[in-house]
């Protein structure tokens, strides 16, 4: 069982920046694979980026490839997401998941945090 909670939403303006981390629970963090997810009302839940847990390796949405970076630092049990260059369209609640692989699809990750809130100003 792993939880995660996520933090660093706000508010910036269109070409801004802002850092959001997740912190899960629990001694085995480096064993999972871990994502960003984003939501905006009345729209399905969206693949943003993920990390793998073996290698490192990333992989990214096309709309925010170039844009965001996702990071891990297992001694932390933390996962980060950077995002610099923010458009208003960016503007969704993100949330934190965790799984055993890698994927882009929702259905492949069980554990979800509560989601944190970003909003991108024009």
């Amino acid at each position: 069982q792993v939880q995660v909670v996520e933090s660093g939403g706000g508010l910036v303006q269109a070409g801004g920046s802002l850092r959001l981390s997740c912190l899960a629970s629990g001694r085995t963090f480096s064993m999972y694979t871990m994502a960003w997810f984003r939501q905006t009302p009345g729209k399905e839940r969206e693949f943003v980026a993920t990390i793998n847990a073996v290698d490192g390796s990333t992989l990214y949405a096309d709309s925010v490839k170039g844009r965001f970076t996702i990071t891990r630092d297992n001694a932390k049990n933390t996962v980060y997401l950077q995002m610099n260059s923010l458009k208003p369209e960016d503007t969704a609640v993100y949330y934190c998941a965790a799984g055993y692989s890698d994927s882009t699809s929702r259905s492949r990750y069980n554990y979800w945090g509560q989601g944190t809130q970003v909003t991108v100003s024009s």
